[in-house]
């Protein structure tokens, strides 16, 4: 059950973020300069390359390598195949999991890695394995850590990730705020030097001032009603959250709300694409899951038994109003079958712009959630 009242309590909130949540989202801008220096001082800037690379590679563990590799493609859009390697292993963990590059790997091609812990001795290996392909290697992964020898004899490029003090006495989240702009931002400002996308200086200090912007609009200090991440993660207090998504850069933004709220707040989520998504959840939301699908709630103990779940549409856009758009068709779905809908739409600006205050909205509101419910 969601504790509503621990919401507009800015020191209860404070009390119950023993992970440091809260604050990785609200410094995901000052994260993301910290990010921009590290890049600087490796030499990113001064990168000449001799032209695009073939294909990107991206390699690491958990929900943070998933969500990067899915907005760096996104983003590079058909410029360049941009493939996550996916780990092998018994057990999500750093001395289990190997990853291996496709037989195709060669000189012409790019692997990125991207881990917040650094000492996956299979990421080493990788390394290893990418420079007897000739293949060049990038990695973002704490100081000190054995990735970074294994990279620098590889003779390649070493970004330090961009930590805070409070987290290094405990294993990251990997769904938490502050470690997806630490890995990201390092990884976009390179990819930009090879012409794969648009991410210049100026267009990632934009990104900064607006990850800014949503923590004063969405800081713990402001309360509910004006707070857009208070409110939805209060609207999904006892629902299942079915995530629809218009927009190119909506997509990565909804799979990886989907990611963090099953990670940070226990939560499970549906996540689709529209206008596939009006088909795909159509029978889910005239079953069981809709609102009004509840023919034993008039017998319930309202006092004793928890109400029933149902699903609630999050539609998150990245597209101004006007124009194509399956937004309407989603409301009358939604609608129809008494399903209640929150709206996300960004601010005008650039795609990273837009697409950043799509991730920090939703990030505050799976903390909230996470913090609320007691997970």
């Amino acid at each position: 059950m969601l504790d509503e009242s621990l919401l507009d309590t800015p020191e209860a909130l404070s009390e119950a973020d023993r992970r440091g949540l809260l604050r990785g989202a609200a410094e995901a801008g000052a994260r993301v300069r910290t990010a921009v220096r590290h890049a600087t001082e490796a030499g990113v800037q001064e990168l000449k390359p001799d032209g695009r690379p073939r294909a990107v590679l991206i390699a690491g563990p958990g929900a943070a390598a998933i969500c990067v590799a899915d907005l760096l493609g996104t983003l590079a859009g058909a410029g360049s195949p941009v493939t996550r390697l996916a780990p092998a292993g018994v057990a999500p963990a750093a001395g289990a999991l190997r990853w291996e590059l496709p037989g195709w790997t060669g000189s012409v091609d790019l692997l990125l890695i991207a881990t917040p812990d650094g000492t996956e001795p299979g990421l080493s290996l990788l390394a290893d394995q990418a420079y007897r392909r000739g293949c060049t290697v990038v990695a973002v992964a704490p100081a000190g850590t054995p990735l970074v020898e294994a990279v620098q004899g590889a003779h390649g490029l070493f970004v330090p990730l961009a930590t805070a003090p409070y987290e290094q006495d405990e294993a990251l989240a990997a769904s938490a705020p502050g470690v997806l702009w630490a890995l990201l931002t390092p990884l976009l400002a390179i990819l930009d030097r090879t012409g794969l996308l648009a991410a210049p200086p100026d267009a990632l200090e934009k990104v900064a001032d607006r990850l800014d912007h949503i923590a004063e609009r969405c800081g713990p200090a402001i309360a509910t009603y004006s707070n857009p991440a208070k409110t939805l993660a209060a609207e999904l207090a006892d629902s299942l959250p079915v995530i629809w998504t218009e927009g190119v850069s909506a997509g990565p933004a909804g799979r990886r709300f989907a990611a963090a709220l099953a990670e940070l707040a226990g939560r499970p989520a549906l996540v689709a694409e529209l206008p596939e998504a009006l088909a795909a959840h159509n029978a889910l939301l005239a079953g069981p899951l809709a609102a009004s699908a509840d023919p034993d709630d008039f017998f319930r103990d309202r006092v004793e038994e928890p109400p029933a779940m149902h699903a609630r549409v999050v539609l998150l856009r990245d597209r101004p109003l006007g124009g194509l758009t399956a937004a309407p068709a989603a409301r009358d779905l939604a609608l129809s079958h008494d399903t209640p809908i929150s709206e996300l739409e960004p601010e005008e600006g650039g795609e990273l712009e837009t697409l950043a205050e799509l991730i920090a909205v939703t990030d505050f509101a799976a903390v909230y959630l996470a913090l609320a419910s007691g997970a």
